[in-house]
């Protein structure tokens, strides 16, 4: 009897260890199956991180711009005669100073008498060379040499035309000095005195034509200079700017006739706009704006006038940049709304709580959940920065919050909710 209960009882004990194996193996083989399938998991939705890095955001919109100058027209009276250039497109000019003039009448026929008898004073003074000798003409002769030399070198109309006026008057002294020294009624003496004549003519039928205040000058005229007025900008509008009927970039035309005096100071761009920026915009709004050339300067919004309920027509004033517009009446152009810079962070990456923001942060393999403060939002990345102590003090916060964020630190993208519940 007492060996059964003995076996049963040694049976029993087999039983319960094949039981206690069965239910440790079954164990092992439910967590090997859940690692297993984590590790798939990850291997198939990895968690995204992203390293914080300084960086910039802006808002910006492109628009077609109108340009708005203080321009004033400079005309004289002999414009049919023909014009010639003293000061460059371009370049500034002072009060009464010469900027153009007009061809005088019979011009080009004075011109060729005296080009003619510079030919034959040439050959004059070759023939009697002995005699012409003086340390002034020698001196004129290296003059004219040095500057013959250089003219090829010039890019400048004005310098080309002012150095070829240079020569030409070295060559008319030295012609006087010639007919100085030749015998009164000499054939020298009679072809200078000839081209003297003709000269005054010259000179006394041509008008010069002078600044009536400083500026830039500009002979790019287009009708506009007295339509598109600095005085009065509640005009603008969508309507009154498309029916000026302007090709965008189109360079506007030189004119024979006519210049202008451009304000160098400050210059407006007009442009519509539909965005939600534009809309809510106040005159006196600071703002940036890229030029075609892709310059940035700084701009003020001077005038807004509504055209419907989701457009407003905007002026907009900059004193930088202003020359490289002379050529140009309607252009495409960047307005920059604002912009921010500092730590750059993924929208994605950031929590909403409480009306405080947050980065769950990554460090081998342990997460912490970080206060940021976001200063500027874009579309796809915020800059952000962290609280000062007196600012954190003023914050419903936990004592041990992680409040510093540091560059180079990883951040989870799109963290789970498993993840924000589960970081310090």
């Amino acid at each position: 009897m007492k060996e059964n209960n003995a076996e049963q009882l040694k049976n029993r004990k087999k039983r319960l260890n094949k039981m206690k194996v069965l239910l440790g193996f079954s164990v092992l083989l439910i967590v090997a199956i859940y690692a297993i399938i984590s590790i798939i998991k990850l291997i198939q939705n990895p968690t995204k991180t992203v390293i914080v890095k300084e960086g910039k955001i802006s808002k910006e919109e492109t628009d077609t711009g109108y340009i708005i100058r203080d321009e004033t027209i400079v005309k004289g009276e002999n414009y049919k005669n023909g014009m010639e250039q003293i000061i460059d497109e371009g370049k500034r000019v002072a009060k009464g100073e010469s900027i153009f003039r007009y061809y005088s009448s019979g011009e080009n026929n004075l011109k060729e008498k005296i080009k003619t008898l510079d030919i034959k004073i040439q050959e004059a003074m070759e023939n009697n060379h002995d005699d012409m000798l003086s340390s002034d003409t020698k001196l004129l002769d290296n003059q004219i040499t040095e500057k013959l030399s250089n003219i090829n070198k010039l890019n400048s109309i004005q310098s080309i035309q002012e150095t070829k006026k240079e020569i030409s008057n070295y060559v008319t002294k030295k012609a006087k000095i010639a007919g100085d020294l030749s015998p009164s009624g000499s054939y020298l003496k009679k072809l200078i005195d000839e081209r003297s004549q003709y000269e005054n003519e010259l000179n006394s039928g041509a008008e010069y034509v002078t600044a009536p205040l400083s500026g830039l000058v500009s002979y790019r005229v287009d009708g506009l200079e007295e339509v598109l007025k600095t005085d009065n900008f509640s005009s603008y509008n969508k309507e009154f700017l498309s029916n000026l009927n302007l090709k965008t970039g189109q360079i506007v035309s030189t004119s024979s006739e006519t210049g202008k005096i451009i304000n160098n100071f400050i210059c407006y761009i007009a442009c519509t706009s539909r965005t939600p920026e534009a809309n809510v915009a106040e005159v006196g709004d600071s703002l940036k704006i890229t030029l075609p050339s892709g310059k940035i300067v700084d701009g003020k919004i001077v005038q807004i006038n509504r055209d419907n309920d989701v457009e407003v027509t905007l002026v907009i004033s900059f004193t930088e940049g202003i020359d490289e517009l002379i050529l140009y009446r309607k252009i495409i152009f960047d307005i920059i709304w604002w912009d921010s810079s500092g730590y750059k962070v993924p929208n994605s990456a950031i929590i909403h709580e409480n009306n405080l923001n947050y980065v769950i942060r990554t460090r081998a393999g342990y997460l912490e959940k970080v206060l940021i403060k976001v200063k500027k939002e874009g579309e796809d990345y915020s800059i952000v920065s962290n609280y000062s102590t007196s600012e954190i003090k003023d914050l419903e916060v936990a004592e041990n919050a992680k409040t510093s964020l540091m560059l180079y630190d990883e951040l989870v993208i799109e963290p789970t909710i498993n993840q924000i519940e589960n970081v310090s």
